[in-house]
């Protein structure tokens, strides 16, 4: 299978806690420590692909299109719900959400268009 194809079917399987489906199908959300761990750490005949590190995870995506969605930093004026709002960003700052047209949920007759 290819990077897109192995990186769909994780996504489809219930397998992994580490990567889903966000913004309703249309991006990749991944927390970064826990697909360390779970993802690139295993080894033998249960790695997924063929690398152990990040950095090639993240060249692979952007060889295939992705690319890196920032999240809306806008922030309220009042202290307690800024407060309220730093706590929950500090809880996602792990979460890195990726996009690619042609990866989508609901089209999934668009991955064949996912090429290096």
């Amino acid at each position: 299978l290819s990077f897109p194809q192995k990186l769909w079917k994780m996504l489809e399987s219930s397998q992994y806690q580490s990567v889903w489906w966000s913004e309703g199908g249309k991006c990749v959300a991944i927390n970064k420590d826990l697909f360390n761990e779970e993802v690139l750490g295993r080894e033998g005949c249960q790695r997924v692909f063929n690398m152990n590190n990040m950095r090639s995870f993240f060249r692979q995506l952007n060889l295939y299109g992705f690319t890196k969605m920032q999240r809306d930093d806008r922030r309220s004026a009042s202290l307690p719900e800024f407060l309220a709002e730093e706590a929950a960003v500090s809880a996602h700052s792990k979460i890195l959400y990726y996009y690619n047209p042609c990866f989508n949920r609901a089209h999934p007759q668009l991955l064949g268009r996912c090429r290096r």
